[in-house]
């Protein structure tokens, strides 16, 4: 997992707080991995999502995030009945979080109307 996209995110999630939709980061990571992650993030950012471990790739299987044995990096939207409203794969979404946020409040946008 890529902490660099991760601190990108964190340092922008005011952006997204008036969306009011539960967030979190999944990963093929085990939960002793993403520990270690989520205390580098509290000590660099301040904060953390929660994160959701799935070794076994099938949420993010579920998502269309899966990358053979691994995950795409990226984001992705479902809605409360589990059906994925949409996903962007994309490397660089921390680097390029004004266009990550914009895209994110755009989808959002959609299916709230």
């Amino acid at each position: 997992m890529c902490q660099q996209q991760l601190v990108g995110l964190h340092q922008n999630l005011k952006e997204l707080e008036e969306l009011d939709i539960p967030m979190y980061i999944i990963s093929g990571d085990t939960s002793d991995e993403q520990a270690l992650l989520h205390e580098a993030l509290i000590q660099e950012v301040g904060t953390s999502l929660p994160f959701i471990s799935d070794p076994e790739l099938e949420l993010i299987d579920h998502m269309g995030m899966k990358n053979g044995d691994t995950s795409y990096r990226g984001y992705a939207l479902m809605d409360e009945e589990g059906n994925v409203v949409f996903k962007t794969v994309n490397d660089h979404y921390g680097e390029e979080i004004d266009q990550t946020i914009k895209e994110i409040k755009e989808e959002y946008n959609q299916i709230k109307d």
